[in-house]
């Protein structure tokens, strides 16, 4: 079985690394052969130009196909996946053309795995970590809130409050999507991000406060995360986060977004993001940080029952970007799982399996120069 890695971009290099120095046969495909040798050339000599043909001349049954291009791009690959009776993975959510591949995915006998990355993927399975502890406990009516808020940060803060590791015209494109989340029993949907930002006291050894806002819909999770019916939901978030003062820093910004519309708009913000990628990019070898909050708390009666956060703090190192390492690791841990036979046939998120949840976990705490699960009401 042949590991097929599709993109060498600034987030694939540790997880390559790690495959490359497995047992199993790696392929690595990119679109500019040279820049691919000059991330992993020393490694393998088996790089390839990337296109969608040439890749599915290659595929054969029981191969993986790791696909690291933008989002979009990942159902064409999937399908191509289940006419080769190949495995496919990806650090992206589950799109809705992703998630309509399940029977043709079941039917041939494949796994299609998706959100093992940093966001979606590390969250996802601390908080199934969390639900699993707290379902020891659990009793109907309990009233329950989950918080998840994660963040890419500079390790040394600038006037703008952020830096970019890549375009940030994915960054401005978000900042224009609305969001849906509970709030103190109530759905709460948001327009704007900066319409819902509030603080955010971390539970570092040395307490930090950042900016927090929801993203994206953040209640289709709570069944992915297994919340009982007979719970009573108080609060479902997952957000992001951001160093504090970001908000004033950003002010600006988010006044011209509020005008921007139509192809005139989208133009604006392409010339933006390339003004913010000239004046707020990563030096070579400048270390980012990579910070993420995961907290599940129940009270009963008036009383709190369960209050556990999973806190992670990684900054870049000699191994590569912390954000770098955080995506790309899990997507190579899932490798390891599809070709050991962890996923049965069908689309899926990152894994809810006990073991492979406290496995996956082991290895990411290695990444971290802080990882810890807190229980508050043991404190």
């Amino acid at each position: 079985m042949t590991i097929h890695w599709v993109g060498t971009g600034l987030s694939s290099i540790p997880g390559l690394r790690r495959l490359l120095g497995g047992k199993a046969p790696v392929t690595v495909w990119n679109r500019t052969v040279e820049k691919a040798e000059s991330a992993v050339g020393e490694l393998t000599d088996d790089i390839r130009e990337f296109s969608p043909e040439r890749l599915a001349a290659e595929v054969r049954p029981g191969d993986v196909v790791v696909s690291m291009l933008p989002a979009d791009r990942h159902p064409a690959l999937a399908r191509m996946c289940i006419e080769r009776r190949a495995h496919f993975v990806s650090s992206s959510y589950i799109s809705p053309e992703m998630a309509a591949l399940e029977q043709a995915a079941m039917d041939a006998g494949v796994a299609l795995v998706n959100e093992v990355g940093l966001d979606p993927g590390i969250d996802h399975l601390m908080a199934h970590e969390l639900v699993a502890d707290y379902r020891q406990i659990a009793q109907p009516g309990d009233e329950v809130s989950f918080t998840s808020y994660c963040g890419g940060i500079p390790a040394r803060p600038n006037p703008f409050r952020y830096k970019f590791s890549w375009s940030p015209l994915g960054v401005l494109r978000a900042l224009r999507s609305p969001s849906r989340s509970l709030r103190d029993g109530a759905e709460r949907i948001v327009d704007r991000p900066w319409h819902a930002i509030e603080a955010y006291d971390a539970p570092l050894p040395e307490p930090e406060r950042f900016e927090v806002y929801p993203n994206r819909d953040s209640v289709e999770f709570i069944g992915q995360y297994g919340f009982a019916p007979d719970w009573k939901i108080r609060d479902f978030v997952r957000g992001t986060l951001r160093l504090q003062g970001w908000a004033d820093a950003w002010a600006g910004v988010f006044a011209e977004i509020e005008t921007l519309d139509g192809p005139a708009g989208e133009s604006r913000l392409r010339e933006m993001s390339e003004q913010f990628w000239t004046e707020n990019a990563y030096a070579e070898g400048e270390p980012d940080r990579v910070v993420l909050f995961v907290r599940l708390t129940a009270r009963r009666g008036g009383q709190a029952v369960f209050d556990r956060e999973w806190a992670l703090d990684a900054r870049g190192n000699a191994d590569g970007s912390a954000m770098a390492q955080l995506v790309s690791i899990p997507v190579a841990l899932a490798v390891d799982a599809v070709l050991a036979g962890g996923f049965p046939p069908g689309v899926h998120p990152a894994p809810d399996d006990p073991a492979l949840v406290a496995g996956w976990l082991d290895q990411i705490r290695q990444l971290a120069d802080h990882m810890e699960k807190l229980d508050h009401l043991g404190r």
